[in-house]
C-alpha cells in the first residue's frame, strides 16, 4: 500500500520539481552519517552512491542514484532525472569516464558502465517498468531518450 502511494506521488511534476534539490541532499547527510550503510530513499527503491569522474572538471563527484540490482551482481542505473528536460550530468560523466565506483550498503564496489542501447537496453527498460513503474511517467515527459547504463563490478586496484 504505501508503496503504490509513494509511486503515485514519485509520479507528479510537483515531486520532479522538488525532489531532485531535497532527495540528494538528505541522501548525501544520512550516508555520511552511517559510513556508507544507508541511504534514506533506498528504503522504497534499491539506491547506490556514484562516485564517477566529472566530465569537464575531471574531479570525482558523488551523488546518490536509485538503482535496479540484477541477477549476478550488475546494476541497471536510469537517467530520469525525474522526467526532466536535461539528462543528469552523471550520466555525461560516466559517458566521457565508464570506470566509476559505488557504495552499496557500505561496500565500496568499483564498476564499468556500459550505455545501453538496442535490445539489451530494450529489455533492461522493460525490467525497470515492472520494478518501478513512475519510471514510465518519467519518460513520457522527458523528451529525450532516458539513458541506462549497466554498472559491471571489476576487481578493486592494487594500493
Amino acid at each position: 500500500m504505501i508503496t503504490k502511494i509513494v509511486q503515485k506521488v514519485s509520479s507528479t511534476r510537483a515531486f520532479a520539481r522538488i525532489a531532485p534539490h531535497v532527495v540528494p541532499a538528505m541522501d548525501t547527510g544520512i550516508h555520511r552519517l552511517t559510513r556508507g550503510k544507508v541511504l534514506l530513499s533506498a528504503t522504497m527503491l534499491p539506491g547506490v552512491v556514484l562516485t564517477v569522474t566529472g566530465a569537464r572538471s575531471g574531479l570525482p563527484r558523488r551523488v546518490p542514484l536509485a538503482c535496479m540490482p540484477e541477477e549476478g551482481g550488475t546494476y541497471v542505473l536510469v537517467g530520469s532525472n525525474f522526467g526532466r528536460t536535461d539528462h543528469p550530468a552523471w550520466s555525461a560523466n560516466l559517458l566521457k569516464n565508464p570506470e566509476a565506483e559505488i557504495s552499496h550498503k557500505g561496500h565500496d564496489v568499483p564498476v564499468t558502465a556500459r550505455l545501453l542501447s538496442g535490445d539489451d537496453r530494450t529489455a533492461a527498460w522493460a525490467a525497470l517498468v515492472a520494478f518501478w513503474p513512475p519510471y514510465a511517467t518519467y519518460a513520457s515527459r522527458a523528451p529525450r531518450e532516458i539513458r541506462l547504463f549497466r554498472l559491471t563490478p571489476r576487481e578493486k586496484s592494487p594500493q
